[in-house]
């Protein structure tokens, strides 16, 4: 379990352009508090890097 990642939405989609909520919804983000665990890729560190303002991240 070393190689995943914990992520949590902490702030909404909402009023931001698609992209955000199109890059959420991609890592399985769909509602405010959901915690998903995803593996730790280089695709998946781009892509919450890209909302890394919306997310929380710990290591899982």
């Amino acid at each position: 379990m070393a190689n995943e990642i914990k992520v949590t939405l902490k702030k909404s989609g909402i009023g931001r352009p698609e992209y955000f909520t199109r890059v959420l919804k991609g890592l399985g983000l769909t509602r405010l508090h959901k915690t998903v665990v995803v593996k730790d890729t280089p695709e998946m560190r781009g892509m919450i890097n890209k909302v890394c303002h919306m997310v929380e991240v710990e290591e899982a």
